[in-house]
């Protein structure tokens, strides 16, 4: 076997609206309760494990591959909800998705302002 994420730990404010939002948008099951965690598993096992602080939290970037229907369909919630959202990871150009490597994607923040990316096409596999 060779070497595979797991899991990581997204500190948060508030663990259930971060959670459940995340889960939600992308379409994925409930979180579940682990512990002090409220879990969301990934289509690949990989698990995002919310942790909540009182601290301030230093906002992290989360990518996401997303097949070209789960991307409609992701981009539809976004959309519904009124949610802000840019081309780029700048926050420069609002309203706007981009279409890196012949796909496209879309940066979007989360209730405690961790950036989420989706995308259809890994980085650097288009012409």
């Amino acid at each position: 076997m060779g070497v595979e994420l797991n899991h990581t730990i997204i500190y948060v404010a508030d663990k259930k609206k971060s959670a459940h939002f995340v889960a939600e948008i992308l379409g994925l099951p409930a979180p579940e309760k682990f512990d002090h965690f409220l879990i969301i598993k990934t289509s690949n096992n990989v698990s995002l494990d919310f942790l909540q602080i009182t601290e301030a939290i230093d906002t992290q970037h989360y990518a996401f591959l997303v097949s070209e229907k789960e991307f409609d369909q992701i981009f539809g919630r976004i959309k519904e909800r009124g949610l802000p959202h840019w081309a780029d990871p700048q926050q420069t150009k609002q309203g706007e998705i981009n279409h890196r490597d012949g796909g496209r994607g879309v940066y979007f923040e989360e209730p405690s302002g961790h950036l989420l990316e989706i995308l259809t096409r890994p980085y650097g596999s288009g012409g």
